[in-house]
């Protein structure tokens, strides 16, 4: 397999989707034409097992990206050195072409949450923040990618904007961006801020992926609109729109079709693909921007 992984380490500009389960036989068997996939990395910290048997086929005809979403970037308290480790061993295996994990924290003392927590944009976060990074790069020996978060409020207490604080974070570490479209119209709808105004503020220079989701339409007490990143349908119409402008403005990037629960047919989740992909080739773009790993 090693000869292989070393043809096909770059994530091309191109779109991708999330590796299933339910979609290992119909990939293995009939080799669609698709630029990568995508793994959460916490699915495959085990040895062994079909798990491993399937993407060990996968990963032999397509490039890799992994997403964790275990490290708690954000945790006050320090990285879990075990984790990290299975993280440095699973991306020696496989050789992904890039990393990514959430601005967001999951874990307190020895509780683990399901979900990725928001939060406080302040210097003592910002600090915590970016040794969790650099400690986590020197550690992978390459850069990461830091996504943004999918946030249903506001800290009172912060003193940074999320687009300062990112683009900070990334001055100190080096290191590079996830830009997950659909995570931008929840929290600009759940927030009453401009979608369009945040991508533009944005620092596009450092993104190398891109994620494109569905999300569940709901309502708080006042009756606004509610919207939660549930990954669980196609990609809404509003959030084709900002990736066109997004497209737009940085060109062609890998894309990723995130859809983790009620998951389609392969057929629907490959047209999702397909379509993102159409719009990267049909946009008039200002610059192209190319995947990289150190």
């Amino acid at each position: 397999m090693a000869a292989s992984l070393a043809l096909q380490t770059s994530i091309p500009l191109r779109a991708g989707v999330g590796l299933k389960a339910e979609h290992y036989r119909e990939i293995v068997q009939a080799a669609p034409d698709i630029g990568f996939f995508e793994v959460h990395a916490e699915n495959y910290m085990g040895a062994g097992g079909p798990p491993h048997r399937y993407l060990t086929a996968i990963r032999e005809r397509y490039p890799l990206s992994l997403h964790g979403v275990g490290l708690s970037i954000g945790a006050d308290r320090p990285l879990d050195r075990e984790h990290l480790q299975r993280l440095k061993d699973l991306i020696a295996r496989y050789q992904p072409g890039l990393f990514s994990e959430h601005l967001a924290w999951s874990s307190h003392d020895t509780g683990f949450f399901n979900d990725l927590l928001p939060l406080p944009y302040t210097h003592e976060t910002l600090l915590r923040v970016c040794e969790h990074i650099d400690a986590i790069q020197e550690t992978l020996g390459r850069r990461m990618l830091l996504e943004n978060p999918s946030t249903y409020l506001a800290f009172a207490e912060s003193t940074w904007s999320e687009i300062d604080f990112i683009a900070e974070t990334v001055r100190r570490t080096g290191c590079n961006l996830l830009l997950d479209v659909n995570n931008v119209h929840v929290a600009s709808t759940n927030q009453q801020w401009d979608a369009t105004a945040y991508i533009d503020a944005y620092p596009l220079a450092h993104v190398r992926e891109i994620h494109l989701a569905g999300h569940t339409r709901e309502a708080d007490e006042a009756g606004r609109p509610l919207l939660i990143d549930t990954h669980d349908r196609p990609v809404d119409a509003i959030v084709w729109d900002l990736f066109v402008h997004t497209v737009g403005k940085i060109g062609p990037t890998p894309t990723l079709i995130e859809w983790d629960a009620d998951v389609p047919t392969w057929p629907e989740l490959k047209a999702e693909a397909d379509r993102a992909e159409a719009i990267m080739v049909a946009v008039p773009s200002r610059k192209l921007r190319h995947a990289s790993a150190r």
